[in-house]
């Protein structure tokens, strides 16, 4: 393994303490969802979407609807990872920059198209299943990219998911999945806390 990722993910904390002096930039913001959207989706869906919550009212109105959790207002940005459904309507965009490449060929973009449209049409389980896994993986990836330029991150899953859909303008088919506060962090935020042993979690076949 890379010792930088290695050392990256050995290094990670749930952050709870930001340190409210220090923001975190436009272009930061940005390289940070470039990296997210590097994360792996089914078909290349790319079934996702973020909204970088920064401003002070914005905050104050994702707070109460994340049971006040006090982080979401210190921390100078809080992305709404979202997944969104129905991905096989947009799939033939999400592949034709990768044909255009020379990455995908024809035959392979039609091959994909129709089974995607097959198994997720009428399937909102599906669809939904795939929509959570995508902006997982991508909120993970943003995690780690937040630690490789030297911040710190933390996962939010108590949130009131009709409220920021609501509150947020987001889509019938966005879904929003996961909050993930980013920023500097001050002292008295727990060290990566210890996990379960292999045995318990490993099982060779």
């Amino acid at each position: 393994m890379n010792n930088s990722i290695k050392t990256l993910i050995e290094a990670r904390i749930s952050a709870n303490n930001y340190d409210t002096t220090r923001p975190v930039s436009d272009l930061e913001i940005s390289e940070l969802v470039r990296l997210a959207t590097l994360a792996p989706s089914a078909y290349n869906f790319q079934n996702w979407k973020f909204i970088a919550v920064r401003h002070a009212g914005a905050k104050a109105r994702l707070k109460a609807l994340s049971f006040g959790q006090q982080k979401v207002a210190d921390a100078p940005v809080t992305f709404i990872v979202c997944g969104t459904l129905a991905a096989h309507e947009g799939l033939a965009e999400a592949l034709q920059p990768s044909v255009e490449a020379g990455i995908v060929d024809k035959s392979v973009f039609d091959t994909w198209l129709l089974m995607a449209s097959r198994s997720h049409l009428d399937n909102p389980q599906l669809q939904r299943d795939e929509a959570i896994r995508s902006a997982s993986l991508a909120a993970m990836t943003l995690m780690l990219a937040a630690q490789g330029m030297g911040m710190s991150s933390g996962s939010i899953g108590g949130f009131e998911a009709e409220g920021v859909a609501r509150e947020f303008g987001l889509a019938p088919t966005e879904i929003p999945v996961m909050l993930v506060t980013v920023g500097y962090v001050t002292e008295g935020n727990w060290p990566q806390k210890p996990r379960k042993p292999l045995h318990k979690v490993l099982e060779f076949v």
